[in-house]
């Protein structure tokens, strides 16, 4: 896989949903612009143990950033299939938004200059900001991360995986490690260890349980679609465990922190 694609995206030439046009966009409108774009160029990020590039697109007379992680580009894990991460990330999206808690960028799977990955909006943001400047900042949102970790069973919840968006929203990224039918919590927000949820979270999680129970639910016959059999059996039986008993949990053992924390 080259490490390079043919130009170096331009921030300052990208719209990237930042300004008004993002109150004007659904998420449904932009992850039709992910799929449609065309993309114009990107660059290889350092940082990661997968190959991650950040691309330009161009859809109509807008100009924006993904973030693009081709399958091909996946390094081999003893605990996961090869090739299936970026169905992780789109999967991860989808019970965001089923949730209503819209922590995750709008993820599609797409084909790109290296073949068939997640296409992920990118969000302007504070790059010093990350899970433990939002805890000094008090951020409620951090509780929804929590229990959204622990829904799709994270094994790889880093600090730096959480940050403030321009827009002043708390977003979460990277969750290719998410889904594994073992339990493999590893995360760095424990701070809510032993909190019950609201009676509101009960009754999302509810939702979400109710319309992954619809065959004819379009959550459910995507989800289906891009994890295994098992992995979706057991994901069910994992909201339907924390449904009756709506508590986070403690940490059990140091296998429970991602390293590094960051």
């Amino acid at each position: 896989m080259a490490p390079q694609l043919n130009s170096e995206p331009n921030p300052d030439d990208a719209q990237n949903f930042s300004g008004q046009e993002a109150y004007r966009l659904t998420p449904g409108e932009i992850e039709k612009l992910l799929l449609t774009g065309e993309v114009e160029g990107g660059e290889l990020v350092p940082q990661g143990s997968n190959y991650t590039f950040v691309v330009q697109l161009r859809a109509d007379d807008l100009s924006f950033l993904g973030i693009y992680k081709p399958a091909s580009g996946e390094r081999p894990l003893w605990d996961f299939p090869y090739g299936t991460l970026h169905r992780r990330e789109r999967c991860s999206f989808l019970v965001s938004q089923a949730l209503g808690w819209h922590l995750i960028p709008p993820t599609v799977i797409r084909d790109g200059p290296h073949g068939e990955g997640s296409m992920q909006l990118f969000v302007p943001h504070d790059k010093k900001s990350n899970y433990f400047s939002l805890r000094e900042e008090g951020r409620p949102e951090l509780f929804l991360v929590a229990v959204f970790d622990l829904l799709v069973n994270n094994t790889d919840r880093k600090g730096g995986h959480c940050f403030k968006g321009d827009d002043n929203r708390v977003w979460a990224i990277d969750h290719g490690l998410t889904f594994h039918a073992d339990p493999k919590l590893r995360t760095v927000i424990w701070d809510y260890s032993g909190q019950n949820l609201s009676e509101n979270l009960v009754n999302d999680l509810k939702r979400l349980d109710n319309e992954l129970g619809d065959q004819g639910s379009s959550l459910c016959r995507e989800v289906e679609a891009l994890l295994e059999e098992e992995e979706v059996a057991i994901f069910r039986r994992r909201i339907k465990a924390f449904l009756k008993e709506p508590r986070l949990p403690h940490p059990e053992e140091y296998r429970s922190f991602p390293w590094p924390p960051v």
